[in-house]
């Protein structure tokens, strides 16, 4: 591997050759390419790969392709000019073309393979073949690994074309989804949440291909027509795209004895993985069973830090497989996911996603799939026993650990130092009976309320949610309901030294400033809103593309308050007429 430096960085990187200085391509330097690969890249049928870490691929422009935006924040992270992204050189390249990509750039791209696992269940039913050799990046093509000054990025299309991966799909994404991908990705990293990162989304002016989705107004669960969308392309960045899937895949190898290297290529990416997203706490000097535990409890580390922040802004994953989660723990692949806006602990944005994703499940699912990676670790520890009951123990304590997470989390969210049970079950079974909007509630209880009175403006008066606790209990009327809340209020003061009668009026104001800086730094007042994306996707569709440029401001901002005339249309409740309206509440695919 290139040796990372810790050189200042020289911002305003304007041209596609100042770039292609940064180029190293650990992956291809490193791992095994597949042996029955196509040499010029032209692989687009689906077929089975047996062994090999990587194909490489051509990617397929797209037609006529047009700038649609870029991520500021990220570009000055890289040290690029704002500038480069409209330039003609950047559009063809990060809309597909290689063809003139500078060297030492390279012409062509790669895909991977990976398994996939389900809630902790192997499949091979999603492999055309149904041998699990045929499943993996069926439209997502790295085309560049850039390594700026210490710090690795692997650029990646979404929507590049055909694979062997590619499942007798036509390997492209709309702009519907690939608007939603662009501005989920910056949006998280503001909330402070680990996730891939949005480089650049280009657009093509021509290209179109069919896909199902939702008549406006439409309620129903599937899409209720058929027709032509534009084709798009969004470049997504991160330290490496390895998924826990993607380990699987070389453990099921290893454990079948698919062939006679396939031990060896678990290890291989293994060892590329800590090198990609652990070597700041793993020596890769040690044995590969000290490696292993080690990795094991950084993972852990990481992923229960993931799901915790999931919950604290409101996201659910929709479809959290083991393909769908990233081994360097941030978040992957905004397929079907969504952002609580009534709180609802089985709030699933996914109809085919099921209560096993839904929202306040998100921990149980990441137990699942750090047990599918513990399981792929397992072939490389056969002769160290010692080490496999540390695997073991590790796995064991990952719910509790995670329990801890969730703990410290709410605690946070609620401004006490440390977690309160009865404060929290009792907040957690108003808000499941009592609709109130996620966001703007947490966001008004840190202006620290005096009374219910404060909290009016984040409660749906028209909605009526049955019991999720499945209690027995008779449903209480609405004035036992004030009044609980009244007493919650109450008692949430007095855990936070507010009703302390010992302390001076200055004392309290000064503890009160002090929570409420707190708490607003974990809980935003702006978060994702569906029904304020689905116009700037349709816009964009014809060519406007003002309300994603808008949303991208707002949205990479979700801490402070912003302006009037942004609260007024982004810190609102959800309008009564978007529930349960199909592709807004819910919907059946990404594309």
């Amino acid at each position: 591997m290139k040796k990372h430096d810790n050189t200042p960085q020289k911002p305003n990187k304007a041209t596609l050759e100042e770039i292609a200085t940064f180029a190293d391509y650990s992956l291809l330097e490193t791992l095994n390419r597949d042996p029955e690969a196509k040499p010029d890249g032209i692989d687009y049928a689906p077929r089975q790969v047996f062994s090999g870490h990587y194909v490489p691929v051509r990617p397929t422009p797209i037609k006529n392709p047009e700038y649609v935006a870029h991520s500021p924040t990220l570009f000055q992270e890289l040290g690029f000019a704002d500038s480069l992204a409209k330039t003609d050189d950047f559009i063809r390249m990060f809309s597909g073309d290689l063809s003139a990509a500078p060297a030492p750039m390279r012409k062509l791209g790669w895909a991977c393979g990976y398994a996939l696992s389900i809630f902790g269940t192997e499949f091979n039913q999603q492999c055309p073949f149904q041998t699990g050799n045929g499943y993996g990046d069926g439209r997502a093509i790295s085309i560049l690994e850039v390594d700026i000054h210490g710090q690795r990025w692997e650029m990646q299309l979404k929507g590049g074309g055909k694979t062997p991966y590619c499942r007798g799909a036509d390997g492209r994404a709309v702009l519907r989804s690939s608007v939603r991908e662009f501005l989920a990705q910056e949006h998280m990293h503001a909330l402070g949440v680990p996730t891939t990162r949005s480089l650049s989304l280009m657009v093509s002016k021509t290209e179109t291909v069919q896909r199902p989705w939702y008549t406006k107004g439409s309620t129903s669960a599937n899409p209720d027509r058929v027709g032509p969308e534009p084709v798009a392309v969004t470049t997504r960045v991160a330290p490496s795209f390895i998924r826990v899937g993607q380990i699987e895949l070389f453990a099921r190898r290893a454990r079948n004895n698919a062939h006679p290297h396939a031990l060896a290529e678990l290890e291989q990416i293994v060892s590329h993985l800590i090198d990609r997203e652990y070597a700041d706490v793993i020596d890769q000097k040690q044995d590969m069973g000290e490696k292993v535990v080690l990795l094991a409890e950084a993972f852990a580390e990481r992923l229960t830090d993931l799901v915790a922040n999931w919950i604290r802004v409101g996201y659910c994953q929709g479809n959290f497989n083991s393909d769908n989660c990233a081994a360097g723990g941030f978040t992957l692949d905004y397929g079907p996911f969504g952002f609580c806006d009534v709180f609802n602990p089985n709030y699933q944005p996914w109809t085919g996603g099921g209560d096993h994703f839904s929202f306040l499940n998100q921990p149980v699912a990441a137990a699942k799939n750090f047990s599918t990676f513990c399981a792929a670790l397992r072939p490389l520890l056969a002769n160290h026993p010692k080490k496999l009951e540390q695997l073991k123990a590790i796995e064991v304590l990952f719910p509790a650990l995670m329990q801890t997470k969730m703990e410290k989390m709410w605690a946070a969210k609620l401004g006490l130092n440390t977690f309160d049970s009865e404060l929290f079950q009792e907040l957690i079974s108003l808000m499941t009976t009592t609709p109130l909007d996620y966001t703007l509630f947490f966001r008004e209880l840190s202006n620290i309320p005096e009374s219910m009175t404060d909290l009016n403006k984040t409660f749906y008066t028209g909605l009526r949610f049955s019991d999720h606790s499945h209690s027995t209990n008779p449903t209480p009327t609405p004035e036992e309901t004030k009044a609980r809340w009244a007493q919650w209020l109450h008692n949430w003061r007095v855990a936070i030294g507010l009703e302390d009668k010992t302390r001076s009026q200055t004392k309290k104001e000064q503890l009160r400033n002090h929570i409420a800086k707190q708490m607003k730094q974990v809980n935003p007042k702006y978060s994702w809103r569906e029904w304020l994306i689905v116009p700037a996707y349709q816009q964009a569709a014809a060519g406007d593309y003002t309300l994603i440029h808008e949303l991208q401001t707002v949205l990479t901002q979700p801490y402070d308050e912003q302006t009037t005339a942004i609260a007024e249309k982004h810190y609102q409740l959800k309008p009564m007429s978007f529930f349960n309206a199909g592709g807004v509440s819910h919907y059946s695919c990404s594309s």
